[in-house]
């Protein structure tokens, strides 16, 4: 098993920044890969970026290249999202997830935090 909880949601303008975390326990968190998914209002979920177990490989979808990094501190069991040039359609709720080798689906999700860009 694996518990995710992210943190670092908020309030902000629009070309602002904000930093998302997602701290994990549990089973061996540097093994999974980990991505960031988020749904806004009326919206499917939908991907944002992810990041190898090694930290070697990152993904985004295209809304947000450029604009946000993901990264990881295995030792921390920790995987952050930086978010910047906010735009008000990145209003959502971010969750994190794991998928572990073998797996082509996450399995593991947070509960998600709460991101608003006001315009």
């Amino acid at each position: 098993q694996v518990q995710l909880v992210e943190s670092g949601g908020g309030l902000v303008q629009a070309g602002g920044s904000l930093r998302v975390s997602c701290a994990a326990s549990g089973r061996t968190f540097s093994s999974a890969t980990i991505g960031w998914f988020r749904r806004a209002p009326g919206k499917e979920r939908e991907f944002v970026a992810a990041i190898s177990w090694s930290g070697g490989n990152t993904y985004y979808a295209d809304s947000v290249k450029g604009r946000f990094t993901i990264s990881r501190d295995n030792a921390k069991n920790t995987v952050n999202l930086q978010m910047n040039s906010l735009k008000p359609e990145d209003t959502a709720v971010y969750y994190c997830a794991a998928r572990f080798p073998g797996y082509v689906a996450y399995q593991y999700w947070g509960q998600g935090t709460q991101v608003t860009v006001s315009s």
